[in-house]
């Protein structure tokens, strides 16, 4: 009996530990959406100062063209992690399912002695 209850507080840490790594990776990707679109404003602010939309132009801000170089860095990260999510996702799901399984078969242990205690103390009764 112990070894099963040893066995399901490993399968509830490990649910755990991946749940816990799927909502680190959410944070993740919310603060970079966050710092992304927090450059964008700053780049329209410095584009809105200098009067000069186009990259392309020789006079063009070197802060925001630092700013849109983060930026761009900032989406390709959450583009990368959004990936590492999905898979953070599944292989939480699986632990999860692991987890109820494990959890189950517990509640079927627990209650099968029960059964042969009543069986037993109804033999004693007949």
């Amino acid at each position: 009996m112990k070894s099963r209850d040893g066995a399901l507080k490993l399968k509830r840490f490990e649910a755990e530990e991946k749940r816990r790594k799927v909502a680190d990776i959410e944070s993740m990707i919310h603060e970079f959406e966050q710092m992304a679109a927090d450059l964008d404003r700053q780049i329209t602010s410095e584009e809105e100062r200098t009067g000069i939309r186009n990259e392309a132009h020789f006079a063009y801000s070197t802060f925001a063209r630092a700013a849109a170089q983060r930026r761009d860095n900032l989406r390709q990260s959450v583009t990368g992690l959004r990936e590492k999510l999905e898979q953070a996702v599944a292989v939480r799901d699986e632990a999860m399912a692991e987890l109820e399984v494990a959890a189950t078969a517990e509640e079927r242990g627990g209650e099968r002695p029960r059964r042969v205690e009543r069986d037993a103390g109804d033999a004693r009764i007949g």
